[in-house]
């Protein structure tokens, strides 16, 4: 069963283990533009809308300009909302609109725009961080879990993270439930990106059909 199960986690990683920072353009460093931009993204990914059009929204708000905090914060009600607009955010694009807006100036205002400094006050502790988070405007747990989930290729204090939306894949692939178990199935593959595979095997039906076709 174990080797029936190492496979799917193979195949699985093969054909789908792109992080959402990758499929996003977001080069991830630890440093502050790279962060920030994540965190958009996280904020993005957790409304109810599909990812390919938070993914394809952050892409447009980094071509606006608007790809750091002092901008997004600094730019025109208006000019987020066309930014948003453009990525195909229309459901939730005026109240995002703002949210982004309030949540550039508390970042700005409380941690100098650095998420760094934002992990620095929480001393690198992991639920600390996850609270934090959850203080800017439209970024709730989920949206938490979401930048955990990435964030964990450049802190890794946060490693392994897979959180429920990850375990909820496993469950639909026939994989353990458990995540040290589901670690060792992946051998070398980093966290970040089984979080990743697992989690679209989770929102994509075709993904874990897909996969467990491949298996065999």
């Amino acid at each position: 069963m174990s080797r029936d199960q190492r496979r799917v986690v193979r195949e699985l990683v093969d054909a789908h283990g792109q992080t959402y920072a990758e499929e996003a353009g977001i080069r991830l460093r630890d440093t502050p533009q790279p962060l920030y931009r994540l965190l958009v993204l996280a904020h993005l990914l957790s409304a109810r809308i599909s990812a390919s059009i938070a993914v394809a929204t952050a892409r447009a708000l980094h071509e606006a300009g608007l790809r750091d905090p002092r901008r997004m914060a600094g730019a025109e009600w208006q000019e987020r909302v066309d930014a948003l607009g453009r990525g195909g955010y229309r459901r939730y694009d005026e109240r995002t609109a703002t949210q982004l807006g309030d949540a550039a100036e508390l970042l700005t205002e409380r941690w100098g725009g650095d998420l760094r400094r934002l992990r620095k006050e929480a001393d690198g502790e992991v639920p600390e961080v996850r609270r934090l988070l959850q203080e800017f405007p439209g970024v709730g747990p989920t949206g938490a879990d979401i930048f955990l989930r990435e964030a964990q290729r450049v802190w890794p204090e946060a490693a392994p993270y897979l959180d429920r939306k990850a375990l909820q894949g496993a469950e639909h692939l026939g994989l353990p439930g458990d995540p040290d178990r589901l670690l060792d199935l992946a051998g070398k593959t980093e966290p970040a990106v089984l979080a990743a595979a697992l989690v679209r095997a989770s929102v994509d039906k075709e993904v874990a059909r897909d996969t467990l076709d491949r298996a065999g």
